[in-house]
């Protein structure tokens, strides 16, 4: 398709009388790894919930692979949510069952009801397929090891491993090195930028650390206080604008 795979324009939420998301418009697009970037409170993983679904906006468009998503409803919008996948910060995986079951999940929607009831029922080509998605995150020789006895960094590997085996076209990444120590998270950020750059995926994060968004990133865009203060190519980022996305009181230099 022509276009960005992620358009959202004019997303709205408040919770309890606040405003946490005030009219946020942006774009990703194939290729390119977008970080989101701003305070606690200020409004970045609500946006990437509302897009997946989890938050349910209070207005605003949402479309996904120039789909829609408010037009759609049943098996259609089901359908055209899973264009998008979710790495979360806490690491939804089952720690007694292997790397390779685990990616293997990601196909569920493509298998039958008994299929997916077990493990042991999975496809071969589920299998391979899984196979091949560690392997593209550097973690096939892991592959039959519980998730339990695998490092944060490389249990965070299997997460986005799975979301290949979704076979998503966006990748939506909450926070997804924040418990990681810094060469985990330089890892999973390289491994990020290289779904969108070397497989033109569509990859947005949300970041607590503009140094990562300035090394990885292809565009930053600030939240505060539910409101976009700039999006922008990285390159163009300074670090007048960075301080005072984390501390507003000061004046940005002109």
């Amino acid at each position: 398709m022509t276009g960005p795979l992620l358009e959202v324009t004019s997303l709205a939420k408040s919770f309890g009388g606040r405003k946490v998301l005030d009219g946020v418009d942006f774009t990703v697009a194939a290729g390119e790894l977008v970080a989101f970037l701003g305070a606690n409170g200020s409004g970045k993983s609500t946006t990437l919930r509302c897009v997946m679904g989890i938050t349910e906006p209070d207005a605003g468009t949402i479309k996904l692979g120039g789909q829609d998503l408010g037009l759609l409803q049943g098996r259609a919008l089901q359908q055209a949510r899973g264009k998008a996948a979710m790495i979360f910060q806490k690491i939804h995986l089952v720690p007694r069952r292997t790397a390779l079951e685990n990616v293997c999940t990601g196909a569920l929607a493509r298998m039958s009801t008994g299929r997916s009831l077990s493990p042991l029922f999975f496809p071969d080509a589920v299998l391979e397929e899984a196979m091949d998605c560690l392997d593209r995150v550097g973690l096939a020789d892991r592959a039959h090891d519980r998730v339990s006895r695998l490092s944060g960094g490389q249990q965070q590997r299997v997460a986005v491993a799975r979301a290949l085996c979704q076979r998503a076209d966006v990748v939506l990444a909450d926070e997804p090195v924040s418990a990681l120590d810094p060469h985990a998270a330089e890892q999973v950020m390289q491994l990020l930028a290289g779904l969108a750059h070397e497989h033109g995926l569509a990859v947005a994060a949300v970041l607590h650390q503009p140094d990562l968004a300035l090394r990885h990133a292809d565009r930053a865009i600030g939240l505060m206080d539910g409101r976009m203060v700039f999006d922008s190519p990285v390159s163009g980022l300074g670090a007048a604008q960075l301080d005072h996305l984390y501390a507003p009181d000061r004046k940005v230099a002109a």
